[in-house]
């Protein structure tokens, strides 16, 4: 069967949050004004507690829920589980270690890193349960490509992903969230060089790269990455996520009735990482 591709830059499909536990990231996240959907458990010893966006698009705070199933995955050359593993190993459990792009077919993108250069190993093909917010279970499946810059096996990775079985549940319910928030705006990173971070960027998420005050920006079809040059830094870090909200103020309200320590910087909420919240998270109104 012949894929119809898509064309122009990928998706933000999700991005990836390590944490020492799902309670925590859970109660933190719900302080913040997110609704965190049931747990999630991979065939292959991770765990998740997705924050679901009204564009489509995802938090995954993700967990260790078995760590023999994810010794097997890591030693049958699950790309997914070593890549968390070796990220936590560098920078703790708790961070922001990967952004994931949309695909319509995993098979061509792993094809095009591997002739990059770029490939951080196989494919991986998985299916795991989903329930939704009112107990409706289904199964999602997902093929996944996986990509890193060259020399580096700690820091942040990228893939994309194809939703080979998306499962029609209704996620109205947990894309509803008390803050206000209904689509990710942008991911800012750092990196040395930024214009070359930019073009390996732009290279996975088949896009392009511009350049924006103090570094550069790749526009994706829902999102921008935002890459700020920052000296010192060998590989891109991920540092932050912004979020549109419908109204700035009453998210900030919602923060200080739940002590939740932010910084308004002209008109952005900036609510810097905490245990069970990986990346900084920024807030600005836009409807």
């Amino acid at each position: 069967m012949t894929k119809t591709l898509q064309s122009g830059p990928r998706a933000l499909d999700h991005v990836v949050l390590p944490t020492p536990s799902l309670a925590v990231a859970r109660e933190r996240l719900t302080s913040l004004g997110f609704t965190a959907a049931p747990q999630g458990i991979h065939p292959f010893g991770t765990v998740n507690c997705c924050i679901y966006l009204a564009d489509g698009t995802f938090l995954e705070p993700l967990a260790v829920g078995d760590v023999a199933a994810a010794d097997q995955a890591v030693a049958a050359g699950n790309v997914f589980v070593a890549r968390d593993r070796s990220f936590r190993a560098a920078h703790g459990d708790d961070g922001f270690s990967a952004v994931v792009f949309a695909s319509d077919d995993a098979d061509a993108d792993h094809r095009r890193y591997v002739e990059a250069g770029v490939s951080a190993g196989p494919r991986l093909d998985f299916s795991r349960p989903f329930v939704d917010a009112g107990g409706l279970a289904d199964v999602a499946s997902f093929r996944l490509a996986f990509a890193a810059e060259p020399s580096n096996a700690g820091d942040a990775f990228f893939f994309a992903c194809e939703r080979a079985n998306a499962p029609n549940v209704d996620r109205s319910a947990l894309q509803a969230h008390a803050n206000g928030a209904s689509r990710v705006v942008a991911v800012e990173a750092r990196a040395g060089d930024a214009a070359s971070a930019a073009a390996f960027l732009a290279m996975v998420a088949r896009s392009f790269a511009g350049v924006a005050s103090g570094g550069a920006k790749v526009p994706l079809a829902n999102a921008d990455v935002m890459v700020r040059a920052s000296a010192g830094r060998k590989h891109i870090q991920l540092d932050a996520i912004v979020f549109a909200v419908g109204d700035l103020a009453a998210a900030r309200a919602l923060l200080v009735r739940n002590g939740i320590a932010h910084d308004l910087s002209g008109q952005r909420l900036v609510i810097p990482p905490a245990p069970g919240q990986g990346a900084a998270f920024i807030f600005e109104e836009k409807s």
